[in-house]
């Protein structure tokens, strides 16, 4: 099954099991929008504006395979539970963030991670198997004096300690202080190219999205080769049947590769 996007006056189509979503969770005002904006942009905003929930697409030619990554910035008060719900099924990979500076948010941060693995644990009883969760936990704002720390670092890896699929992280949205390094990390955690890390890939606007067809002068056009990403300016949120859709699609892709595995075992 493919997925087809328009860019410009370029058709893009993304294999679906190269079709991932993003989800970044955590109380209000710790951050997860300045991380966010650096992965796609490199640009930090000082100016805080509330997010009630922000949906972005980015588009990626790696190596001459298509990947598409959704990413779901989730609002911090969450006003609707079922809607929260809703975004950790449909996560493949996530993003915890808390403030260095906020016990709260950390205590948040907790229940999180609680909620996904319960969760998860519905959509890991209809596949039948074992769920791997790629996460990451992310101390934001460690530019900040030790002073205000209300978090150490020992207890936050205690949230991750014995998982191997999931990370820690002590991080800077305003400095760019282990961004990189974190997002390097969590794709590797989800058998995801490293080029999908934002130090990894050539960064393409929107007006050269023809790079991304695979005619051979589009590559030499643009001179650009190996990996490179684009961000869809005018990617929507996926209504709430589609997210539905997408799940037990996913169901019966997981279902379908476990009957494979059987048969390549026999």
């Amino acid at each position: 099954m493919m997925k087809t996007l328009s860019s410009g006056n370029c058709t893009l189509s993304v294999p679906a099991k190269n079709s991932y979503r993003m989800v970044v969770l955590g109380a209000s005002r710790v951050g997860k929008s300045s991380i966010v904006s650096r992965f796609l942009n490199g640009r930090f905003e000082d100016q805080y504006t509330p997010t009630i929930e922000d949906f972005h697409r980015k588009v990626y030619n790696i190596h001459g395979d298509m990947y598409q990554l959704d990413i779901l910035d989730t609002s911090g008060n969450h006003p609707f539970p079922a809607m929260r719900r809703l975004s950790i099924l449909t996560g493949d990979v996530f993003i915890l963030v808390f403030s260095l500076d906020s016990r709260e948010s950390f205590d948040e941060v907790k229940r999180l991670q609680k909620q996904i693995l319960e969760v998860k644990s519905c959509l890991k009883n209809k596949t039948k198997e074992a769920a791997e969760l790629p996460m990451v936990i992310c101390g934001n704002k460690n530019d900040h004096s030790e002073l205000c720390r209300q978090v150490t670092a020992m207890e936050a890896e205690l949230l991750v300690s014995g998982d191997e699929n999931c990370a820690y992280f002590e991080v800077s949205a305003k400095k760019n202080t282990n961004v990189n390094e974190m997002f390097y990390v969590l794709f590797s955690m989800a058998k995801l190219p490293h080029e999908m890390s934002p130090a990894l890939h050539h960064k393409i606007s929107v007006q050269y999205g023809e790079a991304f067809h695979p005619r051979p002068f589009c590559m030499r056009r643009t001179k650009v080769a190996g990996a490179y990403g684009m961000v869809s300016p005018f990617a929507r949120r996926p209504s709430v049947n589609s997210d539905l859709k997408y799940i037990k699609a996913k169901v019966l892709r997981e279902g379908q590769a476990r009957e494979r595995d059987k048969c390549s075992i026999q």
